[in-house]
């Protein structure tokens, strides 16, 4: 019997929707120095390494995740909302620019 689940670390093949924003090759370094951070989380917790040095290395990785996080979603409404949303009044702007501004505090 042949196995049909997908292995979830294949990335998914790009579709006609894909899009790079100028932000992604940022996130993708970000992301690649949260994996560094890491493997050292792992390296230490196998080394037996005093908790206190761990935690704050995951606190590391945390930020370096959040912050990528953080970005993706101001480019999304950044570009994405705005593509979908189009022109507007200065009334409904104004919403559409409170929102993007209260975002910042995720």
């Amino acid at each position: 019997m042949t196995d049909t689940t997908a292995d979830p670390t294949d990335a998914a093949p790009p579709t006609a929707d894909a899009h790079l924003h100028r932000t992604h090759p940022e996130l993708v370094k970000r992301l690649k120095r949260a994996e560094g951070h890491l493997r050292s989380v792992i390296n230490m917790i196998e080394s037996e390494r005093p908790c206190l040095d761990i935690a704050q290395q995951m606190h590391a990785v945390e930020k370096a995740i959040c912050q990528a996080k953080r970005t993706l979603i101001q480019d999304h409404l950044d570009h994405c909302l705005d593509d979908v949303v189009g022109p507007l009044d200065r009334d409904q702007r104004g919403t559409i620019e409170e929102f993007k501004a209260i975002t910042k505090y995720l």
